[in-house]
Parts: C-alpha cells; structure tokens; sequence
C-alpha cells in the first residue's frame, strides 16, 4: 500500500478474495486455471490485483468456487462490474430488441460452460481461438431451470429421432 492507503493495484481488494478463495480449497494456480480454462499468468495477475477478469472468467470463477449469492454479489462490486438486478428505482424502460437477418446466423462453438444457481441455467457458449488461444464466449444464454429441463427433453427426443432416421441414399449418376 502506498501512504495515501490505496491499493498497490486496482484490484486488491478482488484479487487478494480470489486467492483466498482457492487457498481455502487448496487448489494450485494450475487446478483453478485449468478449470475456467485460462492462463495461469492471467489467474495470478487477477489475483494480484493488477487486472480485472472478463465477465465470463468471473462467473467461471465464482462457479468453480460454488460461491453463493452474497459472496459473489460482492466479488461482482470489487471487480467494478454494476450487479444485473441492481433493483433501482429508476424509471423503468423496457428493452428493446431488435433482431436484423445477420443477427439469425448459426454459430457453432466446440465448448459450453453450464453455471446453475438460485435465478436459473447460463450457458456459455464458448469457440476456442482468442487471444492466448483462450476460449471466448460467442453466446451467453440464460433461463429458468424448468425451461432448461424443457429443452433438455427437447434435445433427447430429437436426437434419439435422428438416430432412427435410415442414412441418406447417394444419388446415382444417369450416365
């Protein structure tokens, strides 16, 4: 700490929560960073303050520690981040959202990280190829645990339907 008492780093008081975190489940620098899947050097700088994690990498973070609602609100304020549900009482807008043709494109992605807590199911659609060759998320999709078990079924019966199907016939060239 300096003498006017400010962090060292901007993110101490977050990173120095970090640490402790995975201290307290004796993990090592490699066991936390492989799990959410980034560097270890980008892990120890977090936790030394110097560098605040995305978004993703801290949800990544707060489920690899199963942080619970209170703590990972607070980690959400050290990291500077506004809480989702701030619950102002600012003029209510509604969000407009307006869908454009280029916005219907497929994207396929070759990882998803699946985060469950008390409001519900977010996956992390995620394409390996970022910077480092990190992984970054290409889609984040949130929603009710009951939708989530609906799609879950969803998925079975289609892919047990598509099991069933005979394998497509070559065409056979009239010549």
């Amino acid at each position: 700490m300096s003498e006017t008492n400010k962090p060292e780093h901007p993110f101490d008081p977050l990173g120095r929560k970090l640490k402790q975190m995975r201290v307290s489940r004796q993990e090592t620098l490699a066991e936390v960073s492989g799990a959410v899947e980034i560097d270890i050097s980008q892990l120890e700088i977090i936790e030394q303050g110097k560098s605040r994690p995305s978004e993703d990498i801290l949800l990544l973070l707060m489920n690899h520690f199963e942080t619970k609602d209170e703590d990972a609100s607070r980690l959400w304020k050290l990291a500077g981040y506004v809480p989702q549900d701030s619950g102002s009482n600012e003029t209510d807008a509604k969000q407009i959202i307006a869908v454009t043709p280029e916005d219907l494109k497929i994207v396929y992605t070759d990882m998803v990280h699946v985060t469950v807590n008390n409001f519900g199911v977010i996956m992390n659609f995620m394409q390996g190829g970022g910077s480092n060759n990190q992984p970054l998320a290409i889609a984040r999709v949130g929603m009710s645990k009951e939708h989530a078990q609906s799609v879950l079924e969803l998925l079975q019966k289609t892919l047990a339907a598509q099991k069933q199907l005979p394998a497509p016939r070559q065409s056979q060239d009239s010549n």
